[in-house]
């Protein structure tokens, strides 16, 4: 493939971790199907939040917030992809390249700092319930996350201030859409400096908010261990949204490290599939789990379907 260059620079890429797939009309409408079901829960959850007063509380608003980084993660890349395997339209210019690499990164690590946070709250909530309210106020909440955003934003600046002074041999991106991994590929130097760079960013990101997670969910264990079987219940069910939610985020990422660890090479078709699912399994999971666990929107739910009489 040529290069079309301004001033040493190159103007676009062409997405081409899709030329070997047998069925792209196929793969295409099952991402669009998901991709659609994705946005359209996620943001009946942020409009059930907002305009129900009632669900103005911290837990809320950090349900919120996860509907928005699901919205972001999945829009970061599916239309992208949908668009090369529906439409053939597989060129994206430079600019817009790097913007989708920004924010599909951004959506990754706001996805860990908000499960943090909504285990924090889980945490706080149930080791200190009369302090609760106090701890964690609506304020304290939104400002916490928009720091949270700041600093997600701090870490995944790194990326495109590494890309953009690299020149570039190649224009076709070997995978689905641009990923940091894509870009780098397809410039001329050597990706070891670059990837390790990365990767020490990201392992610390991981084992800092898995840690966190783990030990909020050891202080819960410590409160349930001394409370009684009914206690033990309601904080079962308090916390079984949350957990469900951070094994899908995490499992995937976990798979992929032990895999690269065990020195197992991932073709480029498991590895696209792997970083599809990753993607929009968690961002489709998250808003039903919350729709379905949480008593105050499941009952709104339920409102809305009961106050829909069929015309007789």
């Amino acid at each position: 493939m040529t290069l079309r260059n301004v001033s040493g620079k190159i103007t676009e890429f062409v997405i081409g971790g899709f030329d070997t797939v047998k069925r792209p009309v196929t793969v295409g409408v099952v991402i669009l199907i998901i991709y659609v079901l994705v946005v359209l829960a996620n943001v009946v959850n942020i409009l059930f939040i907002i305009y129900d007063k009632r669900l103005h509380k911290p837990m809320y608003l950090l349900i919120c917030n996860l509907a928005v980084v699901d919205i972001l993660y999945s829009s970061s890349a599916s239309p992208t992809m949908i668009g090369v395997l529906l439409a053939g339209y597989k060129t994206i210019t430079y600019v817009p390249c790097l913007i989708q690499m920004f924010l599909f990164h951004l959506g990754g690590v706001m996805e860990m700092f908000a499960l943090s946070v909504m285990a924090l709250d889980r945490s706080i909530a149930i080791a200190y319930p009369l302090r609760y309210h106090s701890f964690l106020t609506n304020v304290h909440t939104v400002i916490l996350t928009y720091i949270l955003w700041l600093v997600a934003c701090g870490f995944v600046a790194v990326m495109p201030a590494t890309v953009i002074p690299l020149p570039y041999c190649h224009s076709t991106l070997k995978y689905t859409f641009c990923d940091y991994a894509a870009i780098v590929r397809a410039s001329c130097v050597n990706p070891r400096y670059y990837f390790t760079l990365v990767s020490i960013i990201s392992f610390f990101l991981l084992f800092f908010t898995f840690s966190f997670i783990c030990l909020s969910y050891l202080s819960i264990i410590f409160v349930v261990v001394r409370s009684s079987k009914n206690d033990k219940k309601k904080v079962f069910s308090t916390c079984l949204s949350h957990l469900i939610v951070v094994i899908c985020y995490y499992c995937p990422l976990f798979i992929r490290i032990v895999l690269t660890r065990l020195g197992v090479v991932l073709t480029l078709e498991e590895r696209h599939g792997l970083m599809i699912g990753a993607i929009l399994g968690p961002s489709l999971v998250n808003p039903f789990v919350y729709c379905l666990r949480t008593k105050e929107i499941k009952n709104k739910l339920l409102n809305i379907f009961n106050k829909v009489k069929p015309i007789e």
